[in-house]
């Protein structure tokens, strides 16, 4: 097995910290209340071109540093490589481009701007998506493709003449085949921005003994003298001509007439399938961009090296040496069944529109699927050539890391390539958010210990401009409740001027995919920094130690769907109880990871307690002698819903032996068989439990992080979409912290009960809220250990705070009848509050609506906004839909209304909580104008105590909008590079979709006195 092999040797190989890819990395994670660069998220920084404004490139990058980020990810964008649009008049990407000594100048700017702020900075290889490099046209070390063409013989049998399109490329075989039945087929395809088109193809099913490779027929100048049966009923014999051809590919393209060095042909996407592609990526960085003040830089902020999703095009995924390391693998050659291998087996994500003219299967029981599996098995390998020179190199020469988001528009198993990269990385859009397909994801990166599991968080079509931070922050929590830690927003703007552009400014993906983050966001310095903080600390606990996952599903692909718009294991009663789980592939076994000890597999990682195994899976008898082994080492092994069926490969086993190796699994010590309904009963059954079990009223999705050098455990919980309340109990003796990852706190959780089952802990979280709930054997920060703890609060309880070992100080507003509180020791604390005043709700607001509307010039696109101010006096809170003169405004609104403390008629208040209605955007609270802490956006509810004072007070809340409303109504005026925006575009061709956003504070905000009181336990 060579590349594992590779990889086993890679991971033992004692490395610096810089190039430390595991969990427990001897790097600089700062503080829960602090990150450090490296832990924080970034942004993606979309630079126009390499001839821009180089201070403003400087003062956007080093901004993010001041709203809470790490760094960002530095892509030289030019137009997503000239796709959605062209260098516009005036620019020249031939001195500009990637590489030359303007890109050169534009880096070096870029990585000292990070050095000078203490960032970090990851970057590509190569323009756009960093899948190549200037090069020249004919280096074989440049994307291939296997293009098919292919004609009928004629009925009476004889063909002679010119094969196929002779001339196309290299002939790398002629096949002939009888086809049995032609059947014609069709589907609609839908483009990124939802244009639709009809894609037809033919369906032939081939008779598998006909498939001949001819190609010894074929005279040096493609004529082939040929004869085949008559054939007299609805059959036939075709021909197939495959010609191997540099597709010349561009991940940079533009029109120019100059042809004098590599840079006037754009940049060429390499090859992904050998060594050789790797090598034309670092033989174009040594010659051209390694400096030795960028290599110095580089060592001294660089963070990754990365590769987007493959977004080059083919006809087959292919590589010269395919036909020659397939046969070595697989012991025949694949080249009389390429015909197979004509449909989706190309791009695809991008090439829906595309997949191939046929589709191609043979009359055998299994349709020809062996072949292709072991087609997609072998071009899995040569991708991981190609990833693992890249990741050499990167280590090796940059002495950094390098992340990429591997394989998955690609024909091959995902999860066979996760391993062969740093930090890996996934991304919302294709994933669409899903949580169980981030689960495919995380699985095998967790079993060989990767640090950090990334993500491209944040492009949604059609929200450019009107994304809210909760809508960024919900789908960061899916991420991470999948076992992610690590997010990259997508993405930053360049905000200075750009040729044949307006205000406001440079737009990646034409007003059509979110996001444009910049100070030109109203949310920027308004709420957006607390966000980005709250993020910041959840990486953090989410980079701690170790992740531990109960189960793990085996899932195997013979491709990957790149839509992931499906669950692979679909049940709710696991889930319900808090049982957690990921995916592997059986191709992971090989992974010198996986083994079983003291009845777990992986125990270095996720140290899963059980495997399950659905019948809708298929498997080759190797792959069920593994998991024989695993179960004979102790692993339980579920069967659910049956047993699973055969995989078949034409170079491997074949299916009665794979039949016998299944019999022998079933009757093997620790396999079981269950429904799905009663998988959680049967690992009850044998002793088993989630890490964070839960009896809720609601689901919540949790991971749980063990960090043995600190003796700390993480439990992440997150209730998604809706609230839930109930219990969580974890099997543990140590001591429960609440970490506030909005404002950095550590406190102790004093509400919770021990019990033989371990602790529990009363879990009361809103809809799309966290919680970190760490476990320490020891008190943190020169604390106490609690002596007591309270097991049932009053349910007027606001909150607590822990005043000493012995005694909680209790906030508990209004009620009309004395409450109880039980404690650990059996004290039953009965509680006057009767006198606490009443909540009620802040009136006579007034609103300072500040506009940001384009500057009288709208060509002067560096401008922040050109900023008015307008006042409104409001009786209630409503959406500025509602106001007329702010349905199509956008900005900052400062609410401000007064009340009288303390309320009158009230002996026992204390304090006062302030409750704000559902968050739109962001929102920050001031009191007597002193800023509280970070609002948790999904319960904003804040202790304002401390900032009260006798006599009138006056809140204020600064509430930004999104910048879409106004816009809108300015579409018609917006330029792009020279393009107009593609909404409007759209909106052109099919009317109107998208409507006006609610902006501002909409609702009720209610101050909500308490009385404070000291319940103390008898050990005290």
């Amino acid at each position: 097995m060579k590349a594992p092999y590779f990889l086993a040797c890679c991971l033992s190989i004692v490395v610096s910290a810089s190039i430390d890819d595991q969990t427990g990395a001897n790097i600089d994670y700062g503080t829960f209340s602090n990150p450090s660069s490296v832990v924080r998220p970034r942004f993606r920084y979309w630079l126009p071109d390499a001839g821009v404004d180089k201070d403003i490139v400087k003062e956007n990058i080093q901004s993010v540093g001041t709203i809470g980020a790490g760094g960002v990810e530095f892509l030289p964008f030019y137009g997503y490589g000239g796709e959605t649009m062209g260098a516009p008049v005036g620019v020249n990407w031939s001195t500009n481009g990637f590489g030359t000594p303007a890109f050169n100048d534009m880096f070096e700017v870029a990585l000292t701007a990070h050095k000078e702020a203490g960032l970090k900075m990851d970057f590509p290889l190569g323009p756009n998506q960093g899948q190549g490099v200037p090069a020249s046209t004919d280096n074989e070390g440049l994307q291939w493709d296997l293009a098919p063409f292919s004609i009928q013989v004629p009925s009476n049998g004889s063909f002679d003449g010119l094969i196929p399109e002779w001339g196309y490329g290299e002939l790398v075989a002629l096949v002939s085949a009888r086809v049995l039945s032609s059947t014609e087929r069709s589907r609609p395809s839908a483009s990124w921005n939802g244009q639709v088109t009809n894609t037809t193809w033919s369906e032939l099913v081939l008779e598998t003994s006909s498939l001949i490779d001819i190609t010894s027929n074929v005279s040096a100048n493609g004529i082939a003298q040929l004869s085949f049966p008559a054939e007299a009923d609805d059959t036939h014999y075709r021909l197939f001509a495959f010609y191997q051809k540099l597709t010349l590919h561009k991940n940079l393209h533009f029109e120019t007439n100059r042809t004098i060095n590599i840079w006037d042909n754009g940049s060429y996407a390499v090859d992904h399938f050998s060594a050789k592609g790797a090598k034309v990526l670092t033989d174009f960085w040594e010659e051209y961009i390694l400096t030795d003040n960028i290599r110095s830089l580089i060592s001294e902020v660089g963070n990754y090296a990365w590769e987007d999703s493959v977004e080059a095009l083919s006809n087959i995924s292919w590589t010269p040496s395919l036909p020659e390391d397939f046969l070595q693998k697989h012991g025949y050659s694949i080249k009389p069944f390429l015909p197979l291998l004509i449909f989706e087996n190309n791009n695809l994500a991008l090439q829906t529109s595309d997949p191939g003219k046929f589709d191609c299967s043979l009359n055998s029981e299994d349709r020809g699927a062996g072949y292709v599996n072991d087609y997609r098995n072998v071009l899995a390998d040569k991708y991981h050539e190609y990833l693992s020179g890249v990741t050499s190199w990167v280590n090796n020469v940059l002495g950094i890391q390098y992340s990429a988001q591997t394989s998955y528009n690609l024909p091959m198993d995902m999860l066979n390539s996760i391993p062969y990269v740093n930090a890996p990385e996934c991304e919302s859009l294709n994933f669409k958010n899903n949580l169980d397909a981030y689960r495919e994801f995380t699985g095998v990166a967790n079993l060989v210990g990767k640090r950090v599991i990334s993500n491209e968080m944040g492009a949604e079509g059609a929200q450019a401009f009107r994304y809210t931070i909760p809508a960024l922050l919900n789908s960061i929590h899916t991420a991470f409740a999948a076992g992610i830690n690590q997010v990259v927003l997508h993405g930053q703007q360049y905000t200075g001027d750009y040729p044949n552009t307006t205000w406001p400014g440079y737009n990646s993906f034409n007003y059509f995919v979110s996001e444009m983050y910049s100070d030109k966001q109203p949310a920027w310095e308004h709420g957006f920094d607390d966000a980005l903080n709250y993020v910041a600390r959840l990486q953090h606990a989410l980079q701690q130690g170790v992740p531990r996952t109960d189960l793990v599903v085996l899932d195997k692909q013979s491709f990957t769907n790149p839509n992931f718009d499906s669950v692979v294991y679909n049940e709710t009663v696991l889930k319900s109880l808090g049982w957690t789980y990921n995916y592997v592939s059986p191709d992971n076994f090989a992974l010198p990871q996986s083994y079983v000890q003291n009845g777990v597999l992986g125990p270095e990682g996720p140290a899963w307690k059980a495997l399950i195994v659905e019948s809708t899976q298929n498997l080759t008898s190797e792959w069920v002698n593994t998991i024989k082994s695993y179960a004979q080492a102790g692993l339980p092994t579920i069967l659910v819903d049956g047993t699973p069926g055969f995989y078949p490969s034409r170079g491997g086993s074949e299916e009665a032996e794979f039949i016998s190796s299944l019999n022998e699994l079933i009757n093997t010590t620790n396999v079981l068989s269950a429904s799905k309904a009663t998988v959680a009963k049967e690992l009850k059954n044998l002793g088993l439990h989630p890490h964070v079990a839960t009896e809720l009223n609601g689901t919540v999705y949790s991971t749980w992080r063990e960090d043995l050098s600190t003796s700390i455990d993480y439990a992440f919980i997150y209730a998604k979409g809706n609230a839930a309340f109930g219990n969580v109990t974890i099997r543990t003796i140590k001591i429960p912290y609440h970490f506030d990852a909005w404002t950095g706190d550590k406190t102790l959780i004093r509400h919770y009960e021990n019990t033989e089952r371990g602790i529990v802990i009363p879990l009361n979280i809103a809809a799309n809220d966290t919680r970190i709930i760490a476990f320490s054997d020891k008190a943190l920060d020169d604390g106490y250990a609690p002596k007591c703890s309270i097991c049932s609060l009053p349910p007027n309880a606001l909150g607590y705070s822990s005043s000493s070992p012995s005694s909680i100080t209790l906030h508990l507003s209004a009620s009309e009848t004395p409450e109880n509180a039980v404690l650990s020791d059996g004290t039953n604390v009965t509680i006057q509050n009767q006198g606490v005043a009443k909540a009620f709700t802040l009136s006579n607001w007034t609103l300072v609506a500040e506009h940001w509307e384009a500057p009288s010039n709208i060509s002067n696109a560096a401008v922040l906004a050109a900023k008015r101010n307008t006042t409104h006096s409001l009786d209630a809170l409503v959406s500025w839909l509602d106001i007329p003169a702010l349905t199509n405004s956008s900005g900052l609104g400062f609410y401000t209304s007064t009340f009288t403390w303390p309320p009158k008629q009230s002996d026992k208040t204390s304090g006062a909580y302030i409750a704000l209605p559902h968050i739109q955007h962001t929102a920050k609270l001031y009191v007597n104008g002193k800023k509280t802490p970070a609002i948790n956006m999904f319960n904003p509810t804040i202790d304002v105590s401390k900032y009260l004072q006798d006599g009138v007070n006056e809140v204020l809340i600064v509430v930004p909008t999104t910048m879409w409303n106004y816009i809108r109504s300015i579409l018609g005026e917006i330029w792009n590079s020279g393009k107009a925006p593609l909404i409007r575009t759209l909106w052109d061709a099919w009317g109107p979709a998208l409507g006006l956003s609610d902006n501002g504070l909409i609702g009720e905000v209610r101050v909500i006195p308490y009385s404070a009181e000291k319940v103390e336990c008898r050990s005290g």
